[in-house]
């Protein structure tokens, strides 16, 4: 056993674990990657406390060994994926809510708390926190911000970055700094470096804990779906109701394939797949909220401004409910939800790009023609829309993969690379919600530029010596591989490049 992992028992004894078995659930996450694929660390430690990860990173910059953080490894392209071994830092471990101040309406939470138990903290005071994901009962505070997730309640609230205050974090110096402006929901004081850590992927620092704005919670909300001829139409209605001054919670426009996959529970019920017209091609999931006057008024203003513009209210309520049990509410009947029913052929696959709000249409038919290129089977594609009351799209072009074929998980990712390339050339985003990971540092130049040398740079900054996350988001510098888990599962010593890893030139899983 390396002197390291002896240095570690010394520190946090019990919480440290070596075992071939509780290491190697640490060594995928849900994207597409063959059983070979799959990069379980040398070390797992299960802290308390912040000092317990200062402790584990102190000793990790002594021996320049990497160190990567978790939460729920729900993530889709392998951010926190060890795919260079060493210690992983499983914040699950650290889930307190340290302070709920209901008077100034903010809630400070451990890294390893999930969106779901903040909000059950928050429920009592009459509060929550709108950015909100579907893997909420697994998807850790710290995870939130590391990935930059996307929410259901976007179009309104935004991404966390709209909702975060502070963040507490061990950087790659060992050091504790916390970033931000604590319980002021706005400052012009000092660098915005908080703002880093969203979308940072681990790899500046672990984040121990953070501050949030929560939200007082509206007197009703409602969910309606509207079918429209094109996913064009469907923009250009949500144009119109941000211009008539309509306040949009989230809206989500799928197109037909994409529903289906939200609709398990409606099949189990009747039999068959909801029946959609011909002429139907995108289908428009959109929330509103309010005082019931309130509320009542912009919903029938918002029907009738569908009618002014060919749409079609989906009157069939068992679709709509069925949309949004698997969407937000997850309400758990076994083997009759879209997870892991869905899941037992092939795995879900998703590429996730942006795009102006004009060039909808043209990206979608692009995705299709991309997997199709690739002989993928299509999934469907949803655009979130994730700016403030604006028409910002996160778009999520789905796939279904069979991750026992590496010959399909390879086609997967060559499609994960033109596609996302495709974005960048419409005057996109190669990414949205899932980050760089690995997957994406052979062509991150691309969208990125010279810009790109900044970043690196930026990195020395707060890890002068390149141990946390490497390989995510930028080039491993380091002097080969580290530690075990870069061998594959169940292996020790070793040295197989992890997928798509430096030079590789399809990218990786996430």
């Amino acid at each position: 056993m390396a002197a390291y992992v002896d240095e570690l028992r010394a520190a946090l004894g019990e919480r440290v674990r070596t075992e071939d078995f509780e290491r190697f659930a640490y060594g995928a996450d849900w994207s597409p990657r063959t059983p070979k694929e799959v990069f379980p660390p040398d070390v797992v430690i299960l802290p308390r406390e912040t000092e317990d990860v200062r402790k584990a990173v102190e000793i990790a910059l002594r021996h320049g060994v990497p160190v990567t953080a978790g939460g729920g490894l729900t993530g889709m392209a392998g951010g926190a994926v060890p795919i260079h071994g060493g210690i992983y830092i499983d914040a699950t471990s650290m889930n307190r809510i340290i302070e709920v101040d209901a008077a100034n309406q903010t809630v400070r939470a451990q890294g390893g708390a999930t969106m779901q138990e903040i909000l059950d903290a928050l429920e009592p005071h009459g509060l929550w926190i709108p950015n909100l994901p579907e893997s909420k009962w697994s998807c850790t505070v710290a995870s939130e911000i590391a990935c930059d997730n996307d929410s259901t309640f976007g179009m309104r609230w935004g991404k966390i970055l709209n909702a975060l205050l502070s963040v507490e974090v061990v950087t790659g110096r060992a050091e504790v700094v916390e970033f931000g402006h604590r319980k002021a929901h706005f400052s012009s004081s000092g660098y915005k470096v908080k703002d880093l850590f969203a979308g940072s992927e681990g790899t500046l620092g672990v984040i121990t804990a953070a501050t949030l704005k929560a939200e007082p919670v509206a007197d009703g909300r409602s969910v309606d779906m509207i079918l429209f001829p094109s996913m064009t139409r469907a923009v250009g209605y949500l144009d119109r109701l941000l211009k008539a001054g309509l306040a949009i919670d989230g809206a989500h426009i799928n197109c037909k394939r994409r529903l289906r996959f939200y609709t398990h529970a409606y099949k189990e019920k009747h039999g068959h797949e909801p029946e959609v017209p011909d002429w139907a091609e995108a289908l428009l999931a959109i929330i509103l909220s309010g005082d019931r006057k309130v509320l009542d008024f912009n919903k029938k203003y918002a029907f009738k401004i569908a009618s002014e513009m060919g749409g079609q209210p989906v009157k069939e309520r068992d679709i709509v409910e069925s949309w949004w049990i698997s969407k937000h509410t997850l309400a758990f009947e076994p083997y009759k939800q879209k997870w892991p029913k869905s899941q037992t052929d092939k795995k879900f696959g998703a590429c996730d790009p942006g795009v102006p709000m004009g060039r909808l249409e043209e990206f979608y038919r692009a995705f299709v023609a991309t997997a199709e290129k690739h002989q993928l089977q299509i999934l469907g594609m949803n655009a979130y829309l994730e700016h403030p009351n604006s028409i910002g799209f996160s778009c999520s072009c789905a796939l279904f993969v069979n991750y026992r074929d590496q010959g399909e998980v390879d086609r997967f990712r060559r499609y994960f690379e033109e596609l996302s390339r495709i974005a960048v050339d419409m005057g996109g985003t190669m990414s949205t919600y899932m980050g760089d990971t690995d997957l994406r540092v052979p062509y991150l130049e691309y969208e990125h530029g010279s810009a790109v040398a900044y970043f690196r740079e930026l990195k020395k900054v707060f890890d002068p010596k390149g141990i946390m996350n490497p390989g995510k988001k930028l080039r491993w510098e380091g002097e080969g591989k580290c530690g075990a888990g870069a061998a594959g599962a169940g292996s020790v010593g070793g040295g197989a490049p992890a997928p798509g890893g430096d030079g590789a030139a399809g990218g990786g899983g996430r």
